[in-house]
């Protein structure tokens, strides 16, 4: 951890200068595995909220594909689709819900949990704008990419490769700074009345500071996208909702509080 981050020995909120940390806990490796098996647990509590979940996760990249292929910018598909998974975070915000009732022992709804996104509506929505914005960004790059493809090739695998390889390394790039921004953003931000800059500064914090179980979660996330992809967009109707799910378990296990809590 960054030495100008000072440790409250109370919990309290870290100063950085312009913003605040809250302060996370170590991790364990194997962490992110028991985050899955609580996510399974929630998706089997709340079936129908899964499934419409699901079958909006499903739904976007089917629509994406099928515009992008109407303008013939093959070379777009895949990161039209990752801008998409960019977005993610933000749209998972109804899970997140889920999860939170169920550990507060309450019966989640699917009104309660559209609802969520304005529980702290003005930094949350600026979340939601942030990530658009990278993803305007990331699709201007990727169109920048497609631009240097030679009209005059012919459109095979040989003469794909050197550009599916640079927008690789460039999406991976992208990738890796949002799931450092994000991955437990959009949790604080809807259970604690705090400022979008203190809610991003703690994620890119847990993440920095649990390295390896962070890895392993992006390991995972990124196995259930490629999953998805090789089926179609089928998987996603169950995988995006564990992940919404498991990410709410994760920001309870990583994220400090003042009282310790009891959903496990």
């Amino acid at each position: 951890m960054s030495q100008s981050f000072k440790q409250s020995p109370d919990n309290a909120l870290k100063e950085t200068g312009f913003a605040r940390i809250i302060p996370c806990k170590q991790l364990d490796v194997a962490d992110p595995l028991k985050w899955l098996g609580l996510g399974w647990r929630d998706a089997f509590r709340a079936p129908v909220i899964t499934l419409f979940f699901g079958v909006l996760f499903t739904l976007a990249p089917w629509v994406i594909y099928y515009l992008v292929e109407l303008t013939g910018w093959h070379l777009i598909i895949l990161p039209s689709i990752v801008c998409f998974m960019l977005l993610g975070p933000f749209l998972a915000a109804g899970l997140y819900d889920v999860s939170w009732e169920l550990e507060k022992g309450h019966q989640p709804s699917l009104w309660h949990s559209i609802k969520a996104i304005n529980r702290n509506a003005v930094n949350e929505w600026a979340f939601g704008l942030l990530l658009l914005v990278i993803m305007i960004f990331w699709l201007r790059v990727s169109a920048l990419i497609h631009a240097l493809y030679p009209n005059y090739l012919e459109p095979n695998l040989a003469n794909l490769m050197p550009f599916l390889l640079l927008g690789t390394v460039v999406g991976a790039g992208f990738t890796m700074l949002v799931f450092f921004i994000s991955a437990f953003t959009q949790p604080i931000l809807m259970e604690r009345r705090v400022d979008l800059a203190t809610a991003v500064l703690s994620s890119m914090n847990a993440v920095w500071v649990n390295k390896a179980p962070m890895a392993v979660w992006a390991l995972i996330i990124l196995t259930c996208v490629g999953i998805g992809f090789i089926t179609y967009f089928f998987a996603f109707l169950i995988l995006m909702p564990l992940i919404g799910y498991a990410t709410w378990h994760g920001y309870i296990d990583t994220i400090e509080t003042k009282r310790e809590r009891h959903y496990d």
